[in-house]
């Protein structure tokens, strides 16, 4: 495929994304004005779908599509790592969300300190899967 039609590729799947999270966007309740960021989305649904955990879902989404169209446009060969195995990039991503749940988890049940430092921890342990793995 030519370069002028990858474009077209990545900026159709951009607009794409872009109208689902401003969707997102217009379903947060409001209340006299506020935004009411954790809310419920849907009242009375079966799961509280706020926007955080919405945004949540809608990020792996996002990440899905790129790394596909990643895959579709630069083909890659599985490499040999740390561990010793061979893992192409979907197989590090997978490795980086399964260690960050954990990351998180345990950040929870240890009370380690506030949970933004564990996103930092889980950047970096994602940096270092993706390097290293």
């Amino acid at each position: 495929m030519s370069g002028a039609r990858w474009t077209t590729i990545y900026l159709a799947c951009a607009a794409v994304l872009l109208a689902i999270l401003g969707l997102l966007l217009m379903a947060v309740p409001r209340k006299d004005g506020e935004w009411l960021w954790t809310d419920q989305m849907i009242d009375g649904g079966w799961m509280a779908w706020s926007f955080p955990i919405a945004l949540f879902f809608w990020i792996i989404g996002a990440t899905l599509v790129v790394f596909t169209l990643l895959a579709i446009r630069f083909p890659e060969t599985p490499r040999v790592g740390i561990l010793g195995i061979e893992t192409t990039r979907g197989d590090r991503l997978f490795i980086t969300l399964l260690g960050s749940a954990f990351i998180n988890l345990a950040w929870l049940g240890l009370e380690l300190g506030p949970q933004p430092w564990a996103l930092a921890v889980c950047a970096v342990y994602s940096a270092l899967v993706f390097w290293r793995v």
